[in-house]
């Protein structure tokens, strides 16, 4: 099978979707791999670890789209890419459709096989594509909610581990999956007062269990949404539902409600974001402000971290690239249901439940 691997072009993003060792491991199965030059120097890994690898090095994109039948890309199609789209071939990254019904139809017009990372399930029905960029991404919101917490920077001036005299920032995360506890760990490790909220009474009693004493957990009720979103320094959104949008957990009036310099990171932006004042933002402009409190609304966080992101995302992704350029889609998917479950688009339809539910389109099983 020919593999393309384009460069990335949404703002800000540093990842790559192959590194030169996934590379050689379908080269020596037999496949050939076209690389967009430069694709992957901002991970760290310059044109001629690729072309060592064996990998035919391009110089434009659309060459790469044109010959290759497996597209294996970070983050979803920008609009300068729908062009490229094409029945025949697969498209495999992270899409978030039920953000973006534009790229919907974009996919739907060209009858391509889009595959998205982000609904792939394993055999104990966990993500294992999405989590290790949830982790990256709940480590990474308290980071910045600290930093945009300074005065200089917008915040309310309160110093996230506090000082002897004076009290450490209130934390307060919606959503308590690999999101939720990675952000809970970093703030809880940094001195912050933490607490998690989410609906699944197993799920707070096991971050009980693993968090420590600084952490509280919390139902995830209307009530109690309310009073700890007023009292945060920092508001991280969490909620993950596997396809759909993610539910308006923070309204307008609650935002009116927080105090000045508040500052909200929305990692759930990717699929709509938790707040009805969220939109999304980029890398080179990450913020802006809604009633004094400062919106951090990035959906593509991890690719920040260039390196790291990319070698936790190659080490799981490998596997189903490998399967669907040995087995093609239908053994491949046959083999794996789990795998199944990551198709959103085929052949002009929605195949995937909540994609088509949140948008209100057609669902049609592969």
């Amino acid at each position: 099978m020919k593999i393309g691997v384009p460069k990335e072009i949404k703002n800000g993003e540093c990842r790559v979707a192959l590194t030169p060792n996934g590379a050689q491991t379908l080269l020596s199965q037999g496949h050939t791999v076209l690389l967009e030059k430069s694709s992957g120097v901002l991970a760290g890994f310059p044109d001629r670890e690729y072309a060592r690898a064996g990998a035919r090095l391009v110089s434009d994109a659309q060459t790469v789209w044109k010959k290759s039948d497996l597209i294996l890309k970070v983050k979803e199609p920008q609009s300068s890419e729908y062009p490229f789209l094409s029945p025949n071939k697969i498209l495999f990254c992270f899409l978030h459709c039920a953000a973006s019904i534009s790229l919907t139809r974009a996919l739907l017009r060209s009858g391509v096989s889009a595959i998205a990372g982000e609904t792939i399930q394993d055999a104990s029905g966990r993500l294992p594509l999405l989590e290790p960029m949830s982790e990256i991404a709940g480590r990474m919101a308290v980071i910045i909610g600290a930093y945009y917490q300074s005065t200089c920077h917008g915040g309310g001036g309160i110093l996230i581990s506090g000082l002897p005299g004076v009290l450490s920032a209130k934390v307060v995360i919606l959503g308590g999956g690999t999101v939720g506890e990675n952000a809970a760990k970093i703030a809880s490790g940094m001195g912050a007062q933490v607490t998690i909220l989410d609906h699944r009474q197993d799920r707070l009693r096991l971050l009980d269990e693993l968090l420590p004493e600084n952490v509280s957990t919390l139902h995830s009720t209307p009530q109690n949404i309310l009073k700890s979103v007023s009292d945060a320094d920092i508001l991280i959104g969490a909620v993950l539902i596997p396809g759909a949008k993610a539910p308006k957990l923070v309204t307008r009036k609650m935002i009116k409600q927080m105090r000045a310099g508040t500052v909200f990171v929305d990692v759930s932006i990717d699929q709509g974001g938790v707040a009805e004042t969220s939109r999304a933002t980029t890398h080179a402009k990450p913020t802006f402000r809604v009633d004094g409190v400062l919106h951090y609304c990035v959906p593509n966080m991890p690719g920040a971290y260039g390196r790291s992101a990319t070698l936790a995302h190659a080490d799981v992704s490998l596997k189903y690239i490998e399967k669907l350029a040995n087995r093609g889609l239908g053994d491949a998917f046959r083999e794996d249901p789990g795998f199944a479950s990551g198709l959103n688009t085929h052949a002009g339809k929605v195949t995937h439940p909540a994609v088509a539910e949140s948008l209100s389109l057609p669902y049609s099983p592969f």
